[in-house]
This record gives C-alpha cells, sequence and structure tokens, in this order.
C-alpha cells in the first residue's frame, strides 16, 4: 500500500512570501516545486471549469515519476438536487482530458454539498454511473461528504 502526503493546490499567493517557495521562483514553476515536496496535489480548478488536455499533458511534465494528482470532480456533477441524475455531467467531466495525466492520474474526488443528505438509493445510483476507466487508464473515485447523514 502507498501512502501519499499531499496539498489542496499550488497556486495560494501567500506561499510566494517564503513560507514554502523560495523567493524569486517563478510562478510558472511553483507545481514543479511543490511536487518535488509531497506525493500528490488535488487539481481544484476542475472543480470549478473543464481543463484543456494540453493542460493535463503540461503538469504531467511538471512533476517527476510516482507523483498522482487527485483531481476534484466538477460542481456541476456533485452540486445538484438528484446525483443519479448526473450522468451526462460525468461523461463530459471525464472526456475534457484527463487521460492525459498517465501514470500521474490519481483519485477522483467528488465533493459533495455540505446540505446533500445520504439516500442510499441515490448514491448506489451515482456510484453506478463513475467510469472505471479513461483512455486505458483506471479510474479510482473518492467521495467526499460533509453532511452527518453519511456517518
Amino acid at each position: 500500500m502507498t501512502i501519499r502526503t499531499g496539498i489542496g493546490g499550488w497556486t495560494y499567493p501567500d506561499w510566494r512570501k517564503g513560507a514554502f517557495y523560495p523567493d524569486g521562483l517563478r510562478q510558472a514553476d511553483e507545481l514543479s516545486h511543490a511536487a518535488r515536496r509531497v506525493g500528490a496535489i488535488e487539481i481544484n480548478g476542475t472543480f470549478y471549469r473543464l481543463q484543456k488536455p494540453e493542460s493535463f499533458a503540461r503538469w504531467r511534465e511538471e512533476t517527476p515519476p510516482g507523483f498522482v494528482f487527485a483531481i476534484k470532480g466538477s460542481r456541476y456533477v456533485t452540486n445538484r438536487k438528484d446525483l443519479s441524475q448526473a450522468g451526462e455531467s460525468v461523461d463530459t467531466f471525464v472526456a475534457q482530458g484527463i487521460a492525459e495525466l498517465g501514470d500521474r492520474l490519481g483519485p477522483v474526488l467528488w465533493q459533495l454539498a455540505k446540505t446533500k443528505r445520504f439516500d442510499r438509493d441515490e448514491i448506489a445510483a451515482f456510484l453506478a454511473l463513475l467510469p472505471r476507466e479513461t483512455g486505458g487508464l483506471p479510474l479510482r473515485h473518492a467521495i467526499e461528504a460533509g453532511h452527518e447523514s453519511f456517518a
């Protein structure tokens, strides 16, 4: 089993003040710097909008072997009344080019709204929508639930 320590993103202005990034480090080099100090980084931007396949390929190239990205699932999937109706949005999310990460592709994190209550049938239907692979790469999924009904 592999256990990784990671961070939730890499673009934080406060980190440029010597707290994490060394003085003088170009912003374009922040991902490369961070990826050599932790084993995983979450891509938060995928929650807000689709990314270009070229971006995923560039991020792969900027990171060392053995490193992985956790990809935050789209809010257009998770912020809806009925998750079982998210099939088209799931397909669009997966098709945006995440396979370009290659061996850097880690889990997809589906962060549910804090108000989303647990419903066994709805969650089972949602899980059934999640593909097991993309571009020949296995997909792993994780759900982050904030509502106490999931306990």
